[in-house]
């Protein structure tokens, strides 16, 4: 039973910030689902091996995730076959070009602390106004406003950086 409310709360935790890694890295929300459910197998499966002397949970399952896409990576085998225009008809330069983008943008995401990263995530990926984030984080509204216009500009010098 503890086990189960400690799984339970790990997914909860977490869930939003693996689905939303995932989802900038790939860009295809049924990959990132799939992938995502991946992780937190092996975060059930490996819970026991955690040792919290070494990491923090979230560097814990940062890494298992960051694996798990790398895994990913690896084994699919895209690349033999290219075709020369996609299914939407958007050719494949189309394509690497929006994936390089959303690579970037990823990128200036990650460079977020991890509070300015989940208000971005919540604001813009899942929808939710500032009032809501500001109640789910349990912060003034206009705490949450700040922090989303620091972290808007951080993300804007980071990609003029790049």
């Amino acid at each position: 039973m503890i086990i189960d409310m400690q799984n339970e709360k790990i997914y909860h935790d977490y869930h939003g910030k693996v689905f939303g890694y995932m989802c900038s890295k790939i860009g295809n929300y049924h990959l990132a689902e799939e992938l995502t459910s991946d992780v937190f197998v092996k975060i059930y499966e490996k819970l026991d091996t955690f040792d919290e002397t070494k990491a923090s949970l979230s560097t814990w399952i940062y890494t298992i995730t960051r694996n798990t896409l790398t895994d990913y990576f690896r084994t699919r085998r895209v690349l033999d076959e290219i075709p020369q225009t996609a299914n939407d008809g958007t050719s494949v330069e189309d394509e690497v070009c929006n994936a390089e983008m959303l690579e970037t943008l990823a990128n200036a995401l990650e460079s977020l602390d991890e509070r300015k990263r989940d208000i971005i995530i919540m604001r813009f990926y899942n929808g939710k106004t500032l009032t809501e984030i500001a109640k789910q984080m349990d912060i003034s509204y206009a705490y949450v406003k700040v922090l989303q216009n620091k972290a808007l500009e951080e993300m804007k010098n980071y990609l003029k950086n790049k």
